[in-house]
């Protein structure tokens, strides 16, 4: 296999025109207005929560994948974390999700003091299976006055957190149907997904709330920061409450009327998340290109699959992903690659093998087994058009 993986890096180096040097996973890109918004952000002395920048971004973004409001969060983990909270989750109830994900997935539903249960994945979309989801359903659970129960532990199933996993979508419209059929509330991790549609409607826009991160490695960045996504305004003005205290608006007085949270992201942080909302489309021009680039190298490569994007579905391609024959030839290309100055990473652990989740219950994980035994995430940063 050593020629294949010379070949890659050879492949890679070539593709971002970096004969010598470091290749990172994914950096971001500022070539648009970043500079300017900032300065001139700077300038008003409205630097904190409260700012022209914060509102437009929130725009920019509700109209760009097609949500009936947006609100800014400090980061992605928060913005999971007060979904659930707003849903109902509570303490000992239980919430479904997939073990293959990354971490904060799993922490915001223990920060609501719940169960993870953790069910398999498809190998074609990375994403929560809904064949697996209803067998699980179907085999563990009944419905009692319109509440979904899991039978051998009798905690109501409070809702399902599916994830769009490195940008491709999931079958979320199936996910939906499953979860209505349960009564159980829809929350969708979009936190990579920001581009990607499914069956030409934006990841995020199908379950109660979507969830999207900006963190620095994300398609689009804000240095830190996440965003919910709402169909339902009247929702969406109570995430927007609870993001800033929970205060009651009054020109002097503090009056807050429940228990809120600091999650506001700060001005500053807006003006660059609208520079680079600008830039979307060029962005996932520039991915697609990429990832079209990889498909037809990686059709020549011995022992290397490519992943492309699911059917009915149009992926943002944020992390390009790579399958190899074995967990043994995984780690040797993850040897071999970052030895030679190419970043690349394996998938995240699974969450059921993690010690604070080791104990949580989970269905078949064959597939996510199997992927996490074998996926490996190579250079997917957009190239910089300047």
């Amino acid at each position: 296999m050593e020629e294949s993986f010379v070949k890659t890096i050879e492949f890679i180096r070539k593709l971002y025109n970096k004969p010598e040097g470091f290749v990172a996973l994914h950096e971001p890109t500022f070539s648009g207005n970043e500079k300017k918004y900032l300065a001139e952000c700077i300038d008003s002395t409205f630097v904190s929560s409260v700012g022209k920048f914060v509102d437009e971004f929130e725009i920019k973004v509700a109209n760009y994948t097609g949500a009936k409001k947006a609100v800014v969060c400090v980061n992605g983990t928060n913005a999971l974390h007060l979904a659930l909270t707003m849903l109902g989750v509570e303490r000992d109830t239980e919430v479904i999700t997939q073990p293959l994900t990354f971490i904060a997935t799993a922490n915001a539903i223990a920060y609501c003091g719940a169960k993870p249960v953790f069910v398999d994945v498809e190998k074609e979309t990375l994403g929560l299976s809904p064949q697996a989801l209803r067998a699980w359903l179907g085999q563990n659970v009944e419905l009692k006055a319109n509440k979904a129960y899991n039978i051998a532990t009798g905690r109501r199933v409070s809702a399902c957190v599916p994830m769009h996993t490195f940008g491709h979508p999931c079958k979320i419209d199936e996910i939906a149907e499953i979860c209505n059929e349960y009564c159980i509330h829809l929350i969708e991790d979009a936190a990579e997904s920001l581009g990607s549609f499914y069956k030409e409607k934006h990841t995020g826009t199908f379950g109660e709330i979507g969830v999207l991160s900006f963190n620095g490695n994300k398609i689009i960045t804000t240095g830190g920061g996440g965003m919910l996504l709402f169909n339902d305004v009247d929702l969406a003005a109570k995430a927007k409450h609870l993001t800033t205290q929970a205060k009651v608006p009054h020109p002097w007085e503090f009056v807050h009327d429940e228990i809120g949270y600091n999650y506001r992201m700060p001005n500053l942080n807006a003006a660059l998340g609208l520079a680079q909302i600008e830039q979307i489309d060029t962005f996932l021009k520039s991915k697609r290109q990429t990832a079209q680039h990889y498909n037809e190298f990686f059709a020549e490569i011995a022992g290397i699959s490519f992943l492309n994007e699911p059917a009915n579905a149009q992926s943002n391609y944020w992390l390009n992903c790579v399958i190899l024959a074995s967990k043994t030839e995984r780690d040797a290309f993850l040897k071999y690659s970052n030895e030679n100055g190419v970043m690349t990473r394996p998938a995240w652990t699974l969450m059921n093998k993690l010690p604070m989740f080791s104990g949580c219950t989970t269905g078949n994980l064959e597939n996510a087994e199997r992927i996490e035994e074998r996926l490996v995430n190579i250079p997917s940063s957009v190239f910089d058009s300047k």
